[in-house]
């Protein structure tokens, strides 16, 4: 449990600007009746990852193919003041007064854990909602696949100025034909992504990606959008679609199940 072979963490913020200005928030996303808890919401996105990541275009069982360790659901605290900062509004409407405690705080348990194991697999993935990021800062994702030879790492932080970054880290850093087989295969890739670099680092080698290839939601958006265009003319999904969303949304549910009967469910 304490080293999955994969781990995909999130962390997202209540409060933030966007072009500027404070992001308004309608009260009831902070409602997890209507919004959804923190454990089938974001968290979502991070198992399809793994699902899409570990067995591209392979049929998932979620009867046979899934098995859970741990799930665990805890509670981001919400002042008033923070609260109608985010809304615009002048303090908690009566349908979110259930979740108040000391008649100034809102629990909203925007924030799950899962520890499961996916075709034998062992997977681990965590989503956060903070109120507020730190200065400069934003959201942010955090990824490890564990190999044999190297770990693959995307990292996030301030000093990757916060934008997603892929490092390729050697298991064993003594082992010197590893940089050998690394640059040969890697020019497979030059070839099909030209710009594409790997630049060393103090624990590998950080996979420098030219901007173009940078793509944001609404590139991402329009490739899923041609994808399902091409369904549908063909009349018929993939076989490995609708089981692998089953089983997605089966981890999530079941997950947040479990988190609420269990003793590690902070409640």
């Amino acid at each position: 449990v304490e080293n999955p072979a994969v781990t995909k963490e999130s962390v997202h913020h209540f409060f933030k600007y966007v072009s500027g200005s404070i992001l308004t928030r309608p009260p009831w996303f902070m409602d997890v009746t209507q919004e959804g808890e923190g454990i089938v919401d974001v968290t979502t996105h991070l198992v399809d990852l793994i699902q899409w990541e570990c067995f591209p275009e392979q049929i998932i069982d979620y009867k046979k193919d899934i098995q859970f360790f741990s799930a665990r659901r805890w509670p981001t605290d919400m002042s008033v003041s923070q609260f109608n900062a985010v809304t615009k509004l002048n303090g908690f409407p009566d349908y979110l007064k259930k979740n108040v405690v000391k008649d100034s705080i809102l629990k909203i348990f925007s924030n799950g854990e899962i520890n499961y194991q996916l075709k034998g697999i062992h997977a681990k993935v965590s989503v956060t909602w903070a109120y507020k990021a730190p200065e400069g800062a934003g959201d942010t994702h955090y990824s490890i696949m564990r190999g044999t030879k190297s770990n693959l790492v995307i990292r996030q932080g301030a000093e990757q100025k916060y934008k997603p970054s892929l490092y390729i880290e050697p298991v064993n850093k003594q082992d010197a034909s590893f940089q050998n087989i690394l640059i040969k295969n890697f020019t497979s890739l030059q070839t099909q992504f030209p710009g594409l670099e790997l630049k060393k680092t103090k624990s590998g080698w950080e996979v420098v990606i030219p901007e173009k290839y940078r793509e944001g939601h609404e590139a991402h958006f329009a490739r899923v959008t041609e994808k399902f265009l091409q369904y549908l003319k063909e009349g018929k999904l993939p076989a490995w679609e609708v089981p692998n969303m089953i089983a997605k949304y089966y981890t999530t549910t079941t997950a947040l199940e479990f988190a609420k009967r269990t003793a590690g469910a902070i409640q």
